[in-house]
């Protein structure tokens, strides 16, 4: 059904009048004519009894008029929508980061991202690659940080980060004066780590697998301050990315040998459309790589 033929005649209907409807239209009275005989023979029912002065509904007209009415209204109020998700004056982002990434490197990016678009939503979901790789794939979220070495075919990545993995130690401990640390001694300490499924909890996990390694792990969590109050107080070390201990007065940072580099980038399904408010985060995430380095 002609929408435009649906307004004309919603004006018509309200004016009662032909030449003052196509003069409130903005179209010759001919124009009018025309369409609403168009519409009619579109419904296939007569809607307007033509009086000399008045153009009357007829009980046909009267239910087009009230549907017409309500539908017109819809249509309006989706492209209303349509134009505040194109200006980005709303939209939701649904978004996969690890508990790590999300304490210490996006609250203030994330804070300013909302003050640009404050009417964007932003639903956080905290989980470890694989699980955010599936949730992507599954269309559960819309964009996540993950991984940069381990690359699914059916996602698209653009890499962020490029960070080195350190053990963390409180400065009294005995291997605090260490220039360099290797993963056979580290995994020969009480360990405070994140849980399986980690890329800081996989490299030690793999490397005392292939090596045969029983690791004394004394606490697992997830929780960045929890961890390093955990180390501070003696119970283990730990691995976490340089950046975080930078601040840190009563913990210090030991590279590793060989060195361990952690890359992180921003993935989403391929072959699936993204979101106006998704791609402005994307821009925005991208145009903080220089920051975040």
């Amino acid at each position: 059904m002609n929408l435009k033929r649906l307004e004309y005649f919603c004006q018509l209907a309200v004016l009662g009048n032909f030449t003052r409807a196509a003069h409130k239209i903005g179209i010759a009275q001919p124009a009018l004519t025309i369409a609403i005989q168009k519409l009619e023979q579109e419904v296939g029912l007569k809607l307007i009894n033509r009086a000399e002065k008045n153009a009357l509904l007829t009980a046909e007209g009267e239910v087009l008029y009230k549907l017409a009415t309500q539908l017109l209204s819809q249509v309006k109020q989706v492209e209303l929508e349509l134009q505040e998700l194109k200006n980005l004056e709303r939209g939701t982002i649904r978004f996969g980061v690890s508990a790590m990434m999300g304490s210490y490197y996006f609250p203030k990016i994330l804070t300013a991202f909302k003050q640009k678009y404050p009417k964007i939503k932003i639903h956080l979901v905290d989980q470890g690659t694989a699980a955010l790789e599936k949730m992507l794939l599954n269309g559960e979220l819309d964009l996540a940080l993950v991984r940069g070495d381990l690359e699914n075919s059916q996602l698209r990545y653009t890499e962020l980060i490029n960070e080195e993995i350190v053990a963390g130690m409180v400065r009294t401990h005995p291997l605090a004066a260490e220039q360099t640390l290797s993963l056979a001694q580290f995994c020969q300490q009480p360990l405070v780590l994140f849980h399986e499924g980690y890329f800081l909890r996989e490299v030690v996990s793999q490397y005392s697998k292939k090596h045969h390694l029983a690791l004394d792990v004394r606490m697992e969590t997830n929780l960045i301050e929890l961890q390093k109050s955990l180390v501070r107080n003696g119970v283990g070390i730990t691995t976490c990315l340089s950046r975080i201990l930078q601040n840190e007065q009563q913990m210090t940072s030991i590279p590793f040998e060989p060195k361990i580099e952690f890359k992180l980038s921003l993935a989403w399904k391929k072959n699936h459309s993204v979101s106006q408010a998704s791609k402005a985060f994307m821009t925005y995430l991208s145009s903080m790589v220089e920051p975040l380095d």
